[in-house]
C-alpha cells in the first residue's frame, strides 16, 4: 500500500474544473505582484542639522499575505535643496519594520519619537519615548489605568505639549468590574485578578460604537508625564464620547488646557465609523495635571474641571487645529450631515478667534470661513469634503491651510486663506490624476499622485507667488523606491489608459434641484490598442456609501482586473461626493431607482460611444454597491453576463434591524422625512416601503450568474442580508457562490481575505464572460 504522506491527495477549489483551475492558478500568480505593492499611509518632516535640508519620514504599509495582516515600515529620507535643478530625496538604505498594534507620533521639534505599543487584551499599554539613536524612556500603564489607545483616525488623537513634556491621547476608559464566584457563591466587592476555583461572570451589556469598534465603549483622554510615566486621566467628559485631542497655547500663569472633540453617548449608541451625520461639539478642559506656581488661583477646582462647550451655535465640528501664533482655532463641520442624516456630506470650515491669555468660554463667536456649495459653476470649487487635517497644515504665513479634499472624480490639494475665506486648487487643474496631501516641508507639499492607470508617485510642490493672493505650486517628480514593482506590474500597466467621462442625466424631473440636473461622472479604464474594433469586457464598479466616491487613484485591486483583460467603468452616481450639496441630497428617498438609472445610463453611454460590447458586461459592487449589484440584475436582467458583490445590501427590512446603522435605511428609503419617521420598532408600513426598495423586491427576475463575498463579523451590513438573498436565489435555480470570511468585518480588507476576493471575482468573470 502507498505511503499517504509520500503521496498526497490533490484537491482543487470546490466548483472549478480542470481549466478553471488553470486559471485560478494564473490569476493567483499575478494578482501577488499588484497585492505586493505598498502604500504610503502618512509622513512626517522635521528640520535637518543641516540648514539646506530637511527630514522626511513616511509611514508605509504593505500586504504581508502568509501572516495575514499588514507590515509597517518607517523609510526615511534627507531632503537636500542645494541642486540647481531643485530638490533631492536621499533615501535610507532600508526601511525600519514597525510591529503590529503600535502607534508612532513625532514631538514638535522632531527631537523625540513616541511610540505606543497596544499589546494584548487586559495587557498594559506600553509608551516609549524615543531619542536619536535610543529609547530614553519606557512606561507601563495597567489596564486598570485604561485600555488600548485609539489609532483609528476617527477617535483618535494624540498631541504632545509646546514644551514636549506631557501627551494627550485617546484610550479605551477601563472596563467595569464584573461579579465573581466562588463555588457558585457571589464574591462580595470587586476583584480584578483571578483566583484558584473562582470566575468572572458576564456583567451588564454595553453597546459600543459598531462596525470596527467591537468592544470600544467609552473613548476617554489621558494624559501621560513623559519624564515621569505618571498617567492623569481627564476629569468631567461623563456622557460624552470624545477624540481628537489636541493641546491649547500655552500662556505663561494660566492652566493650560485641552480641546476634543465630543460626541453625545448617553443614548444609543449608533455605528460612527465614517458617519459623519453623528451630532459632535468642540469642548475645552483643563488639563489635568496641578498648577504651575504662577497660574491664577482662586477658581473652583470643579467648575474649571467641567467641559466647555465652544460650538454652541453649530451641530458638528471635527478635526481642530490652532493657528501658529495661537490665536485661531480652526475646525471642519459636517451639519450639513447631521442636519439632513445624509451620512456623509458637503462640509464647512469654520474659525474661532482664540484669546491666549483668557480662560475658554462658551460664548465665544464661530466665523464661517468656507461655507457648503450648494450647486458649483461648471470647473469651479465644488465645496469641502475632506478625511483628514494635517496636525500643521500651516504656511509660514501663519494663515494658509493646505488640505486635501474630492473635486469631481479626483482627489485634490487645496489652499485656503481663514481670514477671507479663498480657496485655490493648487495640485494642477488640468490632470485628471487623484493627488493625496502627505505633509508639509516649510512652505513645500509632500504629495502622492496617481490614476488607475498608473502607479503612485511622490510629488514635491513648491509654493510660488504672493501666498496671501492665491497659493499657487510648482510640482517635483520625486524619484522613490517606495513604488517599485516587478516588470510583469510595471508592462500591463503601460498597456492601459484612463479618463473621466461626463454622463449626461436622462431622468429629469420637475422636482430636481439645479444641482441634481448637471453630468455626473464615470472613470473609464480601457487598453490603449483596440484590436480589429473589438471591445474587451466590461466591468461596471459600483462604490458603496452611497454618499461617497470613487476616486481617480491607483487601486490595486481594479488595477489587477483591468489587467486581465477587462475595460472598467467605474460609475460616480449622483448622490456621491465632490459635486456639491444638491447633486448629493437628490439621492436619499430615491435609493433603487435614481442611482439605478444613472449607473445603466452610464453603460448606455459608453455602449454608445462604442467602448463596450453590450453582449459582455459584468457588475461588481460593495456595501451600497452590493445594493445597486443585485438591483441591476433583477432590474435589467438581461443586461450583465455575471455579476459579483461584497457584504452587499440585499433586504432592508431585515438590515433595519440588525445593522450598526438602522437610521441609514430611513435616511435613505424616506429622505428628508426618515428623520423624523426613525424608530427602533418599524411599522407594517415603514417595512412595506423598506421591502419595495430593496433588491429582494425584484428576485424573482434574476437570472444572472452572482457571486457573494461576506463577512461574517460584518456589523454595518449583517452576514444575514447576504445569505438570504442567495439561499432565495438558490431556492428558484440561479447560479451562485458564496464566500464567508470568518474574522472580515464590512470591509473585508485582511490581506487574505481581499487577495481571495479579487482572485475568486477575476476567475468569475473570467468563467461567465469570455
Amino acid at each position: 500500500m502507498e505511503n499517504a504522506e509520500a503521496s498526497p491527495l490533490k484537491r482543487s477549489p470546490r466548483d472549478l474544473d480542470e481549466t478553471s483551475e488553470e486559471e485560478y492558478s494564473s490569476l493567483s500568480t499575478l494578482l501577488q505582484h499588484f497585492a505586493g505593492i505598498p502604500t504610503v499611509d502618512k509622513a512626517w518632516t522635521f528640520k535637518s542639522t543641516s540648514e539646506k535640508g530637511s527630514q522626511c519620514m513616511f509611514s508605509i504599509s504593505q500586504s504581508n499575505l502568509l501572516a495575514n495582516q499588514n507590515r509597517r515600515y518607517i523609510l526615511s529620507s534627507h531632503i537636500s535643496k542645494e541642486s540647481a535643478n531643485g530638490v533631492i530625496f536621499e533615501w535610507a538604505a532600508f526601511p525600519i519594520e514597525m510591529p503590529s498594534g503600535s502607534i508612532m507620533v513625532p514631538s514638535p521639534s522632531g527631537s523625540k519619537l513616541l511610540v505606543v505599543r497596544n499589546l494584548e487584551k487586559d495587557s498594559p499599554t506600553t509608551f516609549e519615548i524615543w531619542g536619536p539613536s535610543r529609547v530614553e524612556k519606557e512606561f507601563h500603564v495597567s489596564s486598570s489605568v485604561h485600555g488600548s489607545v485609539y489609532s483609528d483616525g476617527w477617535f483618535e488623537g494624540i498631541s504632545w505639549n509646546d514644551d514636549e513634556t506631557f501627551v494627550a491621547y485617546v484610550a479605551e476608559e477601563p472596563a467595569p468590574s464584573k461579579p465573581m464566584f466562588t463555588n457558585s457563591v457571589y464574591k462580595k466587592g470587586t476583584s480584578t485578578d483571578m483566583e484558584c476555583g473562582s470566575w468572572k461572570g458576564q456583567g451588564d451589556w454595553e453597546e459600543d460604537w459598531g462596525e470596527t469598534y467591537p468592544g470600544k465603549r467609552e473613548p476617554a483622554i489621558f494624559v501621560i508625564n513623559i519624564n515621569s510615566g505618571e498617567v492623569h486621566p481627564v476629569e468631567g467628559t461623563n456622557k460624552l464620547s470624545v477624540g481628537q485631542v489636541v493641546w491649547t497655547p500655552a500662556s505663561r500663569g494660566l492652566q493650560q488646557h485641552l480641546v476634543f472633540v465630543g460626541w453625545p453617548s448617553d443614548t444609543r449608541k449608533l455605528g460612527i465609523k465614517y458617519c459623519y451625520n453623528r451630532p459632535c461639539a468642540l469642548y475645552a478642559v483643563r488639563a489635568p495635571f496641578p498648577k504651575s506656581e504662577d497660574c491664577e488661583s482662586g477658581t473652583n477646582a470643579i467648575e474649571e474641571a467641567s467641559p466647555v462647550k465652544l460650538t454652541q451655535r453649530i451641530s458638528s465640528a471635527l478635526f481642530p487645529r490652532f493657528s501658529p501664533d495661537g490665536k485661531a482655532l480652526m475646525f471642519l463641520s459636517a451639519k450639513s450631515s447631521v442636519d439632513t442624516w445624509a451620512h456623509s456630506a458637503t462640509q464647512s470650515l469654520h474659525r474661532i478667534d482664540w484669546s491666549i491669555d483668557g480662560k475658554p468660554t462658551a460664548d465665544t463667536d464661530i466665523v464661517d470661513v468656507v461655507p457648503v456649495v450648494l450647486c458649483p459653476e461648471d470647473g469651479c470649487f465644488p465645496g469641502l469634503y475632506s478625511v483628514r487635517l494635517l496636525s500643521k497644515p500651516w504656511l509660514s504665513d501663519g494663515y494658509t491651510m493646505i488640505l486635501s479634499s474630492v473635486w469631481g472624480s479626483t482627489e485634490v490639494i487645496l489652499s485656503v486663506n481663514m481670514l477671507s475665506g479663498k480657496v485655490s486648487r493648487i495640485s494642477p487643474g488640468n490632470s485628471s490624476f487623484s493627488w493625496s496631501l502627505l505633509a508639509l516641508d516649510g512652505d513645500s507639499i509632500i504629495a502622492v499622485c496617481s490614476s488607475p492607470s498608473d502607479l503612485p508617485e511622490i510629488k514635491y510642490g513648491s509654493i510660488v507667488g504672493n501666498s496671501s493672493a492665491e497659493a499657487l505650486a510648482s510640482w517635483q517628480d520625486i524619484s522613490s523606491p517606495i513604488y517599485r514593482c516587478s516588470e510583469k506590474v510595471t508592462s500591463l500597466l503601460s498597456s492601459r489608459q484612463s479618463s473621466i467621462i461626463k454622463i449626461p442625466v436622462r431622468d429629469i424631473s420637475e422636482n430636481l434641484t439645479a444641482g441634481a440636473y448637471k453630468p455626473y461622472e464615470s472613470i473609464f479604464v480601457s487598453s490603449k490598442c483596440k484590436s480589429h474594433d473589438l471591445c474587451d469586457p466590461l466591468i461596471v464598479v459600483l462604490h458603496g456609501g452611497p454618499h461617497f466616491i470613487s476616486l481617480s487613484s491607483f487601486s490595486k485591486s481594479l488595477s489587477f482586473l483591468s489587467s486581465i483583460g477587462y475595460s472598467l467603468l467605474i460609475v460616480n452616481y449622483r448622490g456621491f461626493l465632490g459635486f456639491g450639496e444638491e447633486a448629493l441630497q437628490s439621492l436619499p428617498g430615491k435609493i433603487g431607482s435614481q442611482d439605478v438609472n444613472d449607473v445603466l445610463a452610464a453603460i448606455d453611454h459608453v455602449i454608445d460611444m462604442g467602448l463596450a460590447d453590450p453582449s459582455k458586461i459584468t457588475v461588481l459592487g460593495g456595501s451600497h454597491g452590493g445594493f445597486l449589484t443585485t438591483h441591476l440584475i433583477g432590474q435589467a436582467p438581461d443586461k450583465f453576463a455575471a455579476a459579483a458583490t461584497r457584504n452587499p445590501v440585499c433586504s432592508l427590512p431585515l438590515m433595519v434591524g440588525t445593522a450598526d446603522i438602522p437610521d441609514w435605511c430611513y435616511a435613505e428609503t424616506f429622505g428628508h422625512l426618515g428623520k423624523s419617521m426613525y424608530t427602533e420598532a418599524p411599522s407594517s408600513e415603514h417595512l412595506a416601503v423598506f421591502h419595495s426598495k430593496s433588491p429582494i423586491a425584484h428576485i424573482s427576475k434574476v437570472k444572472t450568474p452572482i457571486l457573494f463575498l461576506l463577512g461574517a463579523k460584518d456589523l454595518r451590513v449583517p452576514i444575514c442580508t447576504g445569505l438570504q438573498y442567495a439561499r432565495a436565489l438558490k431556492e428558484k435555480g440561479t447560479e451562485v457562490k458564496v464566500l464567508v470570511f470568518p474574522e472580515d468585518n464590512h470591509a473585508i480588507d485582511r490581506p487574505q481575505s481581499d487577495f481571495e476576493s479579487f482572485l475568486n471575482i477575476g476567475v468569475w468573470f473570467k468563467k461567465h464572460c469570455k
